[in-house]
């Protein structure tokens, strides 16, 4: 039976004390567990490509104690991190020409678990043929080291998005930033949208000085959106579309961003001036990878190019690890007291206790998109959603796969004798389907179609912008 709310009461603290235990199903990841098993079927960063210098990188992923290496010969490998032969930790191995060697008794390990070497042991020894150490596919792509940790035989491709390339030009650079919490709520934090007008655009922070409050927000989302949440992908993802409309009453911004299960999120413009571009697609890429159930790693690229920073605002300089460039407040290098001062996402996530417990909160309409998230993903970790069909024409670098991330502002004047909230989805919801339309496309003909479709939505009164 699920636990019985608390009693509510003015000063009812007493009654509040028995505190109930969190959604195992959701945000329980280690091997055997029904969410554990489900992230297993895709490919995870595990590490940034800077980590893997001339010594190994011991990492935790998924519960699972790893050791990630380049060997010299360039080779990414993911092992498990204790020796098969005593149990040596392989963080102090020596890497070597092919593989690494454990510091022990001098067993060298292939990329792919094979054991290449023994010098205190014949060298006929069966444990040539019989013994294979643990180890997990491996390979690198722009600065980001991922693994696939699944049954062997079920191993997927990579899905390749049509975002990693373009627009022309585009350079992808690695970051990551760490949380004290569960993957799920740093996960589900994006499909709450209307904190992005709480608690990044100082609503909360009032008493700072312009400069702290201008380094901690992001100052295109500035007022409460209009928002419409849509499961997508077979029920395998879900986005959102957002509407704003602009202080000059003509134009408003429609953004949409997407959420792919188990833990993949690609975003929209991330400064203002997304509030007056004509189109837009991805500027950040970022998977919520577990390091166990109450710890996550939150790997991903920057996208940087002129269309989603036109004004030259991002810095990939301050990307790498455990730093992103666009938002302070996003890792715990901060003190405590300017945590308190001006908090962030990563003080807003981690203390909502290391695993959030559902069964405590109290939701209103504005969180929607979470509890909606929660149930289709439920749902996929127990089979009952069926394959993504959209990634069928993906297969074998055949295409790639598009998106329904953007950014766009429509120029239609604000309504003033009706529900202008109305009229702003009523054309954010026409994107949507503009976008759903490019899903069935060439990749090569994605962008001009949206493009096309955009400038006739609005009589292209805004396509030179």
């Amino acid at each position: 039976m699920p636990a019985a709310k608390p009693v509510q009461m003015p000063y009812g603290a007493y009654h509040r004390t028995d505190i109930p235990g969190h959604d195992a199903e959701l945000t329980e990841i280690q091997p055997g567990s029904p969410m554990g098993e489900y992230m297993r079927r895709f490919w995870h960063p595990v590490c940034l490509s800077d980590q893997l210098a001339d010594v190994p990188q011991a990492i935790r992923i998924l519960g699972e104690d790893l050791v990630a290496f380049r060997d010299r010969s360039g080779r990414v490998g993911v092992l498990q991190r204790h020796c098969s032969h005593r149990g040596t930790s392989l963080e102090y191995g020596i890497i070597q020409p092919k593989g690494i060697r454990c510091c022990y008794h001098g067993w060298v390990y292939d990329i792919d678990g094979t054991i290449l070497e023994m010098p205190a042991e014949p060298k006929n020894s069966r444990i040539y043929q019989t013994i294979y150490h643990g180890a997990y596919p491996a390979f690198e792509r722009s600065g980001l080291v991922f693994a696939y940790m699944g049954e062997p035989e079920q191993r997927p491709e990579f899905p390749e998005y049509d975002s990693f390339t373009r627009p022309q030009g585009t350079k992808l650079v690695a970051f990551s930033n760490i949380y004290p919490c569960n993957f799920l709520q740093a996960f589900e934090n994006v499909a709450d949208h209307f904190h992005t007008a709480i608690l990044h655009n100082g609503m909360t922070v009032e008493s700072l000085d312009e400069a702290t409050k201008k380094s901690i927000t992001l100052g295109g989302f500035v007022g409460l959106p209009t928002v419409h949440w849509e499961a997508v992908r077979d029920g395998n993802g879900i986005m959102f579309v957002s509407c704003r409309r602009n202080p000059d009453n003509q134009t408003f911004w429609v953004r949409s961003i997407e959420l792919s299960f188990p833990n993949f999120i690609q975003f929209g413009g991330l400064y203002a001036s997304a509030r007056r571009q004509r189109h837009s697609t991805v500027a950040l890429s970022r998977w919520h990878v577990p390091v166990d159930n109450h710890n996550v790693i939150l790997f991903g690229w920057r996208h940087f190019n002129d269309e989603v920073d036109p004004d030259g605002e991002g810095d990939e300089n301050r990307c790498g690890y455990d730093s992103i460039d666009f938002l302070e407040g996003q890792t715990g290098g901060r003190s405590y007291e300017d945590g308190q001062r001006a908090p962030g996402d990563w003080e807003a996530l981690s203390s909502q206790r290391s695993i959030a417990i559902h069964a405590l909160e109290n939701p209103g309409c504005s969180d929607t998109g979470v509890y909606m998230l929660r149930q289709l993903l439920r749902e996929a970790v127990r089979g009952n959603t069926p394959a993504d069909s959209t990634r069928e024409g993906a297969k074998g670098g055949k295409d790639t796969l598009h998106v329904y991330t953007q950014d766009t502002v429509i120029n239609v004047p604000k309504r003033l004798d009706g529900d202008d909230e109305e009229l702003m989805m009523s054309y954010g919801l026409k994107i949507l389907e503009i976008m759903k339309e490019a899903n069935n496309m060439p990749g090569a003909q994605r962008d001009a179609h949206v493009r096309a479709c955009l400038d006739k939505l609005d009589g292209g009164l805004l396509a030179g912008c």
